[in-house]
């Protein structure tokens, strides 16, 4: 399984560039696309879904193009898009059902033995009778990406999946996608949350403005990052001035101040010790402009 994107643009009718020149190659697995919001993120998704056509480029699905087999590569696709709506009168097992029906899975013993299995998978079984849109945030979430995941797709993506959930659902979350990875799929998370990419993507790109200013593995994106992180203990009345000359990260109340981690070309106060830095600190690098991560696409 192949995904392949080829200098894809998309212009909106306000001159917005929403996307400016995309190259991206993908294979089986997990992988996350980070960057802030209003980065392109979602356009690009929406692209790659056939909700919306491209200005220019191509986009080619294990082999099939989306411009000529936007039918067969519906077929193959799960998503799970950021603003995910329930109809309101269905419940959990019903929505699921419908969606196996839209999947093509015609016969009602398939698709009761289908919803049954996707219930169980995200751990949603004592949830089946009740009414969608009464279910936790959280539990909403699972409900998405099990109907993303109706008639065993071959590309499965999903838009900020976490935001909003807490931390234990978070986790929950991103342990369902990673476990999917693992079965020959492609796996499409976009979020502009860290953590849910360090934990979870062997690879990786980062859109900012339109454009890839990045991809490859987190290990070579934090790299960047080496020597531009330091913990300093910043007295009550100078963090003001701190954070003022440099990207704070972190802030840690202690008795005669706090800690802070920080993001410094040089060394930003006397006591400062350098650390090494995460998949965090590298994003913060590059959005403060401190370091430039184009090298890598």
């Amino acid at each position: 399984m192949e995904l392949d994107i080829k200098l894809l643009n998309k212009t909106y009718r306000n001159g917005h560039r929403a996307l400016q020149d995309v190259n991206l190659f993908l294979e089986e697995g997990m992988f996350g696309l980070l960057g802030p919001n209003g980065a392109g993120k979602s356009t690009l998704m929406r692209t790659l879904v056939t909700l919306q056509e491209p200005s220019s480029g191509e986009v080619t699905i294990d082999g099939l193009s989306l411009s000529s087999h936007r039918k067969e590569i519906r077929q193959i696709l799960g998503y799970l898009p950021q603003d995910f709506r329930f109809f309101p009168k269905l419940k959990s097992w019903e929505f699921l059902d419908y969606a196996a029906s839209l999947a093509g899975i015609r016969s009602k013993k398939e698709r009761r033995a289908e919803v049954e299995k996707m219930l169980h998978q995200v751990g949603l079984t004592n949830a089946r009778d009740r009414f969608a849109n009464k279910l936790s945030g959280g539990m909403k979430r699972r409900l998405g990406i099990a109907q993303a995941l109706i008639g065993d797709p071959k590309l499965i993506i999903v838009d900020e999946p976490t935001t909003g959930l807490d931390p234990e659902e978070r986790i929950r979350f991103r342990n369902i996608l990673s476990n999917l990875s693992q079965q020959g799929v492609i796996i499409i998370l976009s979020t502009h949350i860290v953590a849910d990419i360090s934990s979870t993507c062997r690879n990786m790109a980062l859109l900012d403005e339109g454009k890839v200013k990045y991809q490859g593995g987190p290990e070579s994106f934090i790299d960047k990052a080496k020597g531009m992180v330091w913990r300093a203990n910043v007295g009550f009345d100078a963090l003001k001035e701190v954070k003022e000359k440099h990207p704070v990260i972190t802030t840690i109340p202690s008795v005669e101040g706090y800690e802070v981690e920080l993001i410094a070309s040089d060394k930003p106060t006397p006591d400062a010790t350098m650390i090494d830095p995460g998949l965090e600190h590298a994003y913060v690098c590059f959005m403060e402009k401190v370091v430039d991560a184009e090298m890598n696409v």
